[in-house]
């Protein structure tokens, strides 16, 4: 297979040539570095590679040029590139210019002139471009394959637990795909063994659960050490934060997750308002590179186990997971956080999975090529799943059960929802029935304020309402509120009468009612659910662990 592409433009020979040579020296054995002079050679150039059929991963292209800027090139390049990142070279008085193109035209990074040293202001901001870039273009030559059908929701569950874990799959819809009759035939699958997940070189695995899935693909799902100093029960926002924090201040770090890492955060098409990323990310870049930093540091990650129970050994917690398995640590951290509520819909229950879904990863989003979706929900992460929907889908119709957007979603979000031409908001509605054969066939709106009910063909409905936290497993030792979420802090003395706490210390800001046990980001009460404060509260609680450890 060809190496992907590195494009550099710029009409100055002595800078064109210094560029190509520092990212030829650094990045050639990987990539092939194409120079351009000028914005028409580079889109010529583009046009000849995409007939090709070579990859662009890169382009990054000088500001001031004749007869065509580098923002001008750079959207014209989206039409033969379209997956590459766009990197601009500017001078400081371009920066207002560049800082509108990432709204403009999807610019991924500018970078101001001169880049002397390279070490420290080139590479560190092309490693992280490119590594995006292999991160959504993967080398599909030893993907993993799914072979199932598209209204099955156990084909669902694998295909989710393989995104959020970051495993590369090719996906075969026998009903769709010759190529996914063959393989099902091949197999001698019956429907009960759909869906097949086909591993290079492993036993082909027929209808697999998570954890036998997590097993056949190599994932680690059991703990190497018999104690730690911190069990982290979760790996969203908090949690990841919590272990890069925990395990780089030498703590011995365990993090368990029963689907994949992130969250609801890491299934979120964009993050915009997240500190340092002014282009945004997604929800499962963020997660990658949080991994990939807690694993640096010696954290371990434990995946695709549940927790079923929680116990208090004398100065030793333990987390229990289904079955017999179970770790045990000197500190455990809760943060698990939540997940949507359901819908009280008759018959709803019965086509999750097949075309009603709780939440949305990113991935989702290219199944409703050319369909109606419907969106219930009105806060942040509906507006940002119907904004990746609608690059796919004919018509995405929001269903909001308010008088208006303003009050419950963020205004850049607000303003591309109402800019976008297949975006549809209803606002004092919401879905009273639905019906279905085996798969979402239409739903039932009511109209609130009218009172009327309309019936509308529908395949795909995506659910973003309240939160419903994770914490029934920790039992009653551990005070909660009437909704379930973890009581936390100074909070323990008002809401328990002074009863839930037993110590003559008070307890730490994020403690719970057992010494020890800690919580953070949104299972917790009164948490702000927002990303930046979840990760806060996981650095927060290691700081609140190492005070505690010091007392046992």
């Amino acid at each position: 297979m060809s190496k992907p592409i590195i494009m550099t433009v710029d009409d100055d020979a002595m800078v064109s040539a210094a560029i190509s040579r520092d990212l030829r020296s650094r990045y050639g054995a990987d990539y092939r570095i194409v120079r351009a002079t000028s914005g028409d050679q580079a889109l010529s150039a583009l046009t000849r590679l995409a007939l090709r059929n070579q990859q662009v991963a890169l382009i990054a292209s000088d500001q001031r040029m004749p007869a065509m800027t580098g923002i001008e090139l750079l959207e014209r390049a989206r039409s033969q590139a379209a997956t590459a990142k766009l990197l601009l070279l500017t001078a400081y008085a371009d920066t207002d210019v560049a800082i509108k193109a990432i709204n403009d035209i999807g610019l991924d990074y500018y970078l101001l002139k001169p880049w002397d040293p390279p070490e420290d202001r080139l590479y560190p901001v092309i490693d992280d471009l490119l590594d995006d870039w292999r991160e959504s273009n993967p080398d599909h030559t030893a993907d993993v394959r799914v072979v199932g059908h598209r209204w099955s929701e156990r084909s669902h569950e694998i295909k989710t637990f393989l995104a959020r874990n970051h495993v590369p799959y090719h996906w075969y819809d026998v009903e769709l795909d010759a190529d996914g009759q063959r393989l099902r035939e091949l197999a001698e699958a019956s429907v009960a063994d759909l869906p097949l997940v086909l591993i290079p070189d492993s036993e082909t695995l027929r209808s697999p659960s998570t954890l036998e899935l997590a097993g056949a693909l190599g994932l680690r799902t059991t703990a190497q050490q018999p104690l730690y100093d911190l069990c982290i029960v979760g790996a969203g926002p908090a949690g990841l934060a919590a272990a890069v924090y925990a395990a780089s201040e030498g703590l011995s770090t365990v993090v368990v997750e029963r689907e994949g890492p992130g969250g609801q955060a890491g299934q979120s098409a964009a993050i915009e308002n997240y500190l340092g990323f002014p282009r945004g990310l997604t929800g499962s870049d963020l997660t990658h590179r949080a991994v990939a930093q807690a694993s640096r540091f010696g954290a371990e990650m434990v995946l695709a186990r549940t927790v079923a129970g929680f116990e208090t050994r004398g100065p030793v917690r333990a987390v229990k997971f289904d079955g017999s398995a179970e770790i045990e640590a000197r500190a455990v951290l809760v943060a698990t956080g939540v997940s949507y509520r359901r819908l009280p819909v008759p018959g709803l229950d019965e086509l999750t999975g097949r075309g009603v879904y709780y939440g949305a990863t990113a991935s989702d989003a290219s199944q409703c090529q050319g369909d109606d979706v419907y969106v219930v929900g009105a806060a942040n992460s509906a507006g940002q799943a119907v904004l990746n929907l609608a690059r796919f889908a004919k018509r995405v119709v929001m269903v909001v059960r308010g008088p208006n957007l303003e009050t419950s979603m963020s205004q850049y979000l607000l303003e591309r929802i109402t800019a976008a031409d297949n975006v549809e908001v209803r606002c004092t509605s919401q879905v009273v029935g639905c019906r279905g054969d085996g798969h979402l066939e239409a739903l039932t709106l009511l109209d609130s304020e009218s009172g009327e009910t309309e019936e509308l063909e529908a395949s795909w409905l995506f659910v973003f309402i309240g939160a419903s936290p994770h914490a029934e497993w920790l039992g009653p030792d551990v005070l909660r509120d009437e909704k379930g979420f973890i009581v936390t802090g100074p909070d323990l003395m008002a809401a328990s009468d002074g009863n839930g706490w037993k110590l003559a210390r008070p307890p730490y800001p994020l403690e719970t009612s057992v010494p020890g046990v800690f919580a953070a980001g949104d299972v917790r009460l009164d948490s702000m659910k927002r990303v930046a404060s979840a990760v806060g509260e996981g650095a927060m609680a290691v700081y609140l662990v190492h005070r505690y450890l010091a007392t046992i």
